[in-house]
């Protein structure tokens, strides 16, 4: 009987944690990793998710887009324009590597491949107060 009941008991938890855990917002998840801070910029970027943009980016952030011109755009110039693009999902197949990540730096590739041409990002990831943001982006095109 004691067993049947520590049964029903540790069922009931499971599940409690598991919708709990399912219902959270997205603006509640916490980029505790430079994983999920990575594919909280993917997102970003190629789904137009756009709930924690002021957690993702450090206060000094900045991108820099190489081609005949260089360009170079600051964290609320690349919040506004990711703002703006909430909800569109671009036509592109995305991967992600961490090429290096140190207990509190991290660089990552994210490539995505569309039919015409690619885009890589090499991206800077700092840890700050124990959460993971983007300091810097550096994209180029082929």
């Amino acid at each position: 009987m004691k067993t049947l009941v520590k049964t029903f008991v540790a069922v009931a938890m499971i599940t409690i944690s598991t919708c709990s855990m399912a219902s959270m917002k997205p603006e509640e998840r916490n980029l505790i990793t430079a994983d999920l801070a990575i594919d909280e910029y993917v997102g970003a970027m190629t789904e137009g998710q756009v709930a924690n943009l002021d957690k993702l980016f450090t206060a000094d952030f900045n991108q820099k887009i190489c081609g005949k011109q260089d360009l170079k755009h600051s964290r609320l110039e690349m919040i506004e324009f990711l703002k703006k693009q909430k909800g569109i999902k671009m036509n592109c197949r995305t991967t992600t590597q961490i090429i290096e990540e140190l207990p509190d730096y991290a660089i990552a590739k994210v490539t995505m491949q569309f039919e015409d041409f690619s885009k890589t990002d090499l991206i800077t990831l700092v840890k700050e107060n124990g959460i993971w943001k983007v300091a810097k982006s550096v994209n180029s095109y082929k």
